[in-house]
């Protein structure tokens, strides 16, 4: 099981220390950019489970396109 934990800057020492210390977690620090790339990836994801399930209505293409250039 993976899991993404958010944690304030001065808590996360303690935190990895703890998880460090256990034979079975293993830990990979991200960096921000990594972090919201996959924040931004899951949102789009689950935009895309809510249009496929009828729960959300889809943009144009087009649209969308024209609305990267403004």
């Amino acid at each position: 099981m993976k899991i993404l934990l958010e944690i304030p800057d001065n808590k996360a020492d303690a935190l990895l220390e703890v998880l460090k210390s256990m034979r079975h977690v293993k830990t990979t620090t991200l960096t921000e950019g990594k972090a919201l790339l996959m924040k931004e990836v899951k949102e789009a994801v689950d935009e895309m489970k809510l249009i496929r399930a009828g729960k959300k209505k889809a943009r144009n293409a087009k649209d969308f396109l024209n609305g990267l250039h403004n």
